[in-house]
């Protein structure tokens, strides 16, 4: 640990597994003190043995309980927010019901985390907001990821609005677009694929591998830093050369 966020205190959504798991974890080993939620329980539970101070089960599409967890956990100088659902197939595919899903769990919920944290980082005097997009949606379209890439690309925008209203404030709002990541999430579409799944995922990689959930972790622990003081409103594309 070499305390890049000694002192700071981190509030995570979707933390019991990939991506956000990851950063809470780096965000403990970093010295902050961390409190992680999620809807699966157990894959919290087993967050104490990382060094993650507090856990919650936290459903990110109810407004209420977002808000009640914010008073309940006060001022943050971190919100990460993970939570996020990949749906497969075109517009053809999507029903009404499929896009209200994925907008409200993948954009929605920051809105309602964003909203809930804020006025306390306003009083505070500053804060970082990393948002996990996608480089799909954002940087460039990939097939059978119509409403995905749609929310993801709403990801950017909602940054973008938070880090434009706040400036003069110390907020500080950034979004992190990730390619082919290796995650739970990831590999049970890669299995429901059918054999060959995973390969299927690696060969469309430039640098032939998956990333992987801990190095998304090393950029959303710059961007909750004071390292990245000088830093707002960006899209920060890590995919390991897809989008060139």
């Amino acid at each position: 640990m070499s305390g890049r966020l000694k002192g700071k205190r981190a509030f995570v959504t979707a933390a019991a597994a990939g991506i956000g798991r990851a950063s809470a974890v780096a965000f403990a080993r970093e010295g902050a003190s961390v409190f992680a939620t999620d809807i699966d329980e157990k894959g919290l539970a087993s967050l104490a043995t990382e060094g993650v101070n507090d856990v919650a089960r936290l459903d990110a599409r109810d407004s209420a309980a977002v808000a009640a967890m914010a008073k309940r956990v006060g001022a943050v100088d971190i919100l990460l927010n993970a939570a996020g659902f990949v749906h497969h197939g075109t517009v053809l595919d999507c029903s009404d019901e499929d896009w209200d899903f994925s907008f409200d769990l993948n954009v929605k919920s920051m809105h309602r985390t964003i909203r809930s944290f804020l006025p306390a980082m306003l009083e505070r005097g500053g804060g970082s907001i990393v948002n996990i997009s996608s480089a799909a949606g954002v940087f460039k379209a990939a097939p059978n990821r119509y409403v995905y890439g749609a929310t993801k690309a709403a990801v950017a925008a909602l940054t973008r609005s938070v880090a434009a209203d706040f400036i003069t404030k110390g907020i500080r709002c950034n979004c992190i677009c990730p390619g082919t990541i290796e995650t739970p999430s990831m590999l049970g579409r890669a299995a429901a694929a059918g054999p060959g799944g995973r390969e299927m995922f690696i060969a469309r990689q430039p640098m032939g591998r998956l990333g992987t959930a801990e190095e998304i972790a090393l950029l959303a622990v710059y961007l909750a830093s004071d390292e990245s003081a000088f830093t707002t409103g960006v899209a920060h594309v890590i995919d390991g050369g897809w989008t060139l």
